[in-house]
């Protein structure tokens, strides 16, 4: 159900994203930061250290934060599929939405045409617009879900043939690229995919809450997205509406 609110200011306030859905985001970015650094050092090591080889353990302690990072970011895709089955509406958007509703597909030309100033104003979205609902869920949840399981598939190799990794991931992943490099090159190559989504959403994110008829970076921390006038906050509803026929 949606709660409505009404500050001291007049402007109309919905509370769209529930504190799980909020924790997650925030764990989710920090996990991505550390894996991104940690694997680009893996991927990419030091020429050299100082001294003698068995005084360091650079490399393992690299290896042993990405690992960890790595177990955060697959618990909290698994914990954030729950919530999407017993949240509320806007915590399923990113991984259900009808692609057949007409109103979907008008919604996400009328965003692109926003984004490449062919239309002078934005419409008003309680939860994700449907541009972000699509990039969100076709490039950020399937890369995730791709770096999982090629990462477990890479972990399965040093954990051993009478590992759960290997039995899950390797023994059948490793085959299906052809060989265990070729596993290593699509991981490194879908980390620089992923950085370069965090890089357009950050931008996006504060464009939008400058730019957009609705709050938007304060909506991931507070869990309410404030309406610029009462005419955003109309117009969010009847899209909506129109949404939930």
């Amino acid at each position: 159900m949606t709660t409505l609110a009404t500050k001291q200011h007049s402007e109309p306030a919905v509370y769209v994203y529930e504190a799980p859905v909020r924790i997650w985001h925030w764990i989710n970015a920090l996990a991505i930061t550390v894996l991104s650094v940690t694997g680009y050092f893996i991927g990419s090591p030091l020429p050299t250290l100082s001294g003698e080889a068995s005084d360091h353990y650079l490399m393992g302690y690299i290896r042993f934060v990405h690992f960890a990072a790595a177990y955060i970011l697959a618990f909290g895709m698994a914990g954030r599929l729950y919530w999407a089955l017993v949240g509320n509406s806007h915590a399923r958007e990113i991984f259900l939405h009808n692609i057949l509703k007409k109103s979907y597909w008008e919604g996400l030309w009328h965003e692109i045409k926003w984004y490449l100033f062919m239309v002078k104003e934005p419409k008003a979205y309680m939860g994700h617009n449907p541009l972000a609902i699509f990039f969100m869920h076709w490039m950020f949840v399937w890369g995730i879900v791709f770096m999982i399981f090629t990462g477990f598939a890479l972990y399965g190799e040093g954990s051993g043939y009478d590992s759960w990794q290997y039995t899950m991931f390797s023994s059948w992943i490793i085959p299906l690229f052809g060989q265990s490099q070729d596993v290593h090159t699509f991981h490194h190559l879908v980390m620089w995919y992923i950085i370069c989504f965090v890089i357009v959403h950050v931008y996006v994110a504060i464009r939008e809450d400058i730019m957009s008829r609705q709050s938007m970076v304060s909506s991931m921390i507070s869990g309410w997205r404030t309406f610029k006038d009462q005419r955003g906050w109309k117009d969010s509803k009847k899209l909506r509406d129109c949404d939930d026929k």
